[in-house]
């Protein structure tokens, strides 16, 4: 089926939306409720802990015990209340990620308290919409001390609409920004599934929108498919994506397929889909490829299809090179909870 369609139902007990696009599932969201204290996106008052002086970084304490770690620790001393947002998903045993740039989204603009300000979406390309933008975008904030990025839904949007937004999440904002002392709170909760897809996944407008209590059920057996390791590749070729401790392995297979250029073919298909598996599995992390061997001519033509993969998925993702035994390093935000472990636990 052609265009854009959002499915919102129950994978398992767990809320999910999922995102169809000219019949692939490009995107999935699952309430990863219980499964760590706070879920990425909710804003918290914590509580310098301890600095790592080694690190750079520092332990925060959050409400109901609960420990994040920041990074960046300048100008922070031990005791010290700060507003702090999850960034991402813990890896097992470890901290909380958090960071200090507080974000909240809306459909059409992201309020930004730590960085003042209007920036407009770079998609925004029309001179005089972006002129518009901005001016609304300034109005709107008045004197107010935050920052706004508005989104690229804006482009076709009606400006009273835009405004009504605008001025809710700085209103709240504000608020939070206000609200920076006293003993650790969750402030703001995270985003649910549903909410998220009505945020980010509006640009363009879909096609249609399918609310029911349960995940339609040709949804659920790709979500299904996506907990073997197995991935297919054209022509018979697969991958194995295989989480471990330390980091995910991605080893390719030609399969059947014994032609010349067999190995290329397999691992330019696996460079095109692997964001999106990434994406869906919610993986991350240190990735490590064994690729089906290629000549070292053939892997420039590789990493090419690899970098433009990935600046199309907006992820967060370092692309490292290859190693002396011819495997290729990659880091990718770890943003959120494991599928496998979401749909075992839910």
């Amino acid at each position: 089926m052609k265009g854009h369609q959002i499915a919102l139902g129950r994978l398992g007990s767990r809320d999910a939306a999922a995102l169809v696009v000219d019949g692939r599932l490009e995107d999935l969201l699952v309430d990863p409720a219980g499964l760590q204290a706070f879920a990425p996106g909710a804003i918290l008052r914590g509580r310098v802990n301890r600095l790592m002086k080694g690190q750079g970084g520092v332990f925060v304490s959050l409400p109901d015990g609960a420990t994040g770690y920041l990074r960046d620790r300048s100008g922070l001393r031990e005791g010290q209340n700060l507003l702090v947002q999850i960034s991402g998903a813990a890896e097992p045993g470890k901290a909380l990620p958090l960071t200090s740039r507080v974000l909240i989204r809306g459909r059409y603009g992201i309020a930004t308290p730590t960085a003042p300000g209007v920036n407009i979406s770079r998609s925004i390309r029309d001179p005089d919409r972006r002129a518009a933008l901005q001016s609304l975008g300034q109005s709107v904030l008045a004197e107010r001390e935050t920052g706004l990025i508005l989104r690229s839904a804006c482009a076709e949007a009606e400006d009273a609409e835009i405004a009504a937004e605008l001025s809710q999440i700085i209103d709240l904002a504000t608020a939070i920004s206000a609200d920076a002392e006293g003993a650790p709170e969750l402030l703001l909760d995270a985003p649910t599934p549903s909410e998220t897809a009505w945020q980010d996944w509006s640009d363009p407008e879909p096609d249609a929108v399918e609310d029911a209590d349960d995940m339609p059920e040709e949804i659920a057996d790709r979500v299904d498919a996506l907990l073997s390791p197995r991935m297919s590749l054209s022509g018979g070729a697969f991958a194995l994506i295989e989480p471990t401790r330390a980091l995910l392995a991605v080893d390719v297979n030609t399969g059947p397929d014994t032609s010349p250029k067999a190995a290329l073919k397999a691992n330019i298909a696996l460079a095109r889909d692997l964001p999106r598996q990434l994406r869906l599995r919610g993986l991350g992390g240190q990735i490590v490829i064994d690729f089906a061997p290629i000549s070292k001519r053939e892997r420039g033509t590789l990493e090419q299809e690899l970098k433009k993969s990935f600046r199309g998925d907006g992820g967060d993702a370092v692309l490292l090179g290859w190693t002396a035994m011819g495997l290729f390093e990659l880091t990718r935000k770890r943003d959120r909870v494991p599928l496998a472990l979401l749909l075992e636990q839910g």
